[in-house]
């Protein structure tokens, strides 16, 4: 029963020095990642009750939609601080991409191994309510939550890499206001076609980000293959094939396309159709 305790006296100083080889401190870990972002979920349901009249116009369907986009905006937050001080800050990450490690970016992980769980579940349930099924959203989230669990108990594996590859979330926080303004009806004031450039804008900047992230691998892939397991290595490469072929040149094409001709009416469109995501209805 200790451990607990001291991982609650650690958070608690902002003293991020835990045993992360321990599975008691990592599940811990991804269980107050999945509360922690289960809980936005459910104040931000209710704080947009109170606060948005829209918010309450709209059906039950629009209401999870809208925050669960909010959810991931607040982790993208959180990605733009740990990813941007992984790139540009750490002196230990920065020296060694590949087994360089620090606890603030172990805890980073775990905790966003428990987001990734978090967003399988609800778009699981969402999924399975609403008779929908987004493609892109579940292959993404999948591959991340694999990715981040992964890096957390591959005690080899360097931080740098995983840190830096969560700030292809930068985009979040952006989208979520993109259809919150749609929502709104508002698709076509001035501000949103600015939130909507940036969007398109960052997922060209997504784009750069998995080429550096080639690079950094390549160039020290005898380094990366001696210093983690073979399983490790061919999951980090197959979520960087999916990120640079797929995953982000289509979101890029759509958010383009979902600038060019903006949605005007929402009331009879679903949150996949807002978002130019393939959805497959299972009713169909």
């Amino acid at each position: 029963m200790a451990a607990p305790r001291d991982l609650i006296s650690a958070l608690s100083s902002l003293d991020f020095d835990l045993d992360y080889s321990s599975w008691n401190v990592r599940l811990m870990l991804i269980a107050g990642g999945f509360g922690f972002y289960a809980g936005i979920f459910a104040f931000g349901f209710l704080a947009s009750l109170v606060l948005f009249a829209t918010f309450r116009s709209l059906p039950i369907r629009d209401k999870v939609s809208w925050n669960l986009a909010t959810t991931r905006a607040s982790f993208g937050l959180l990605c733009y601080v740990a990813g941007l001080n992984a790139l540009f800050i750490d002196p230990v990450l920065a020296a060694d991409k590949i087994t360089g490690q620090q606890g603030w970016a172990a805890f980073i992980i775990l905790i966003a191994a428990g987001f990734f769980l978090y967003e399988i579940v609800a778009l699981f349930i969402y999924d399975f309510v609403f008779w929908t099924f987004e493609i892109p959203s579940a292959a993404h989230h999948i591959t991340a939550f694999i990715g981040c669990f992964g890096a957390a108990i591959c005690s080899t594996a360097g931080h740098y890499l995983p840190v830096a590859a969560l700030l292809s979330e930068m985009t979040t926080p952006f989208t979520c206001t993109s259809r919150i303004l749609i929502k709104a009806g508002w698709s076509q004031t001035f501000i949103w076609k600015v939130d909507q450039w940036i969007v398109v804008h960052l997922f060209h900047c997504r784009m750069f980000l998995t080429y550096h992230l080639w690079w950094v691998s390549l160039n020290n892939y005898d380094r990366l293959v001696k210093s983690t397991t073979g399983l490790y290595v061919a999951l980090f490469f197959f979520g960087l094939v999916l990120l640079t072929f797929m995953l982000v040149p289509y979101w890029t094409y759509m958010k383009t396309k979902q600038l060019l001709t903006p949605v005007h009416s929402t009331s009879t469109k679903s949150s996949s159709e807002e978002n130019s995501e393939i959805s497959i209805k299972k009713n169909d």
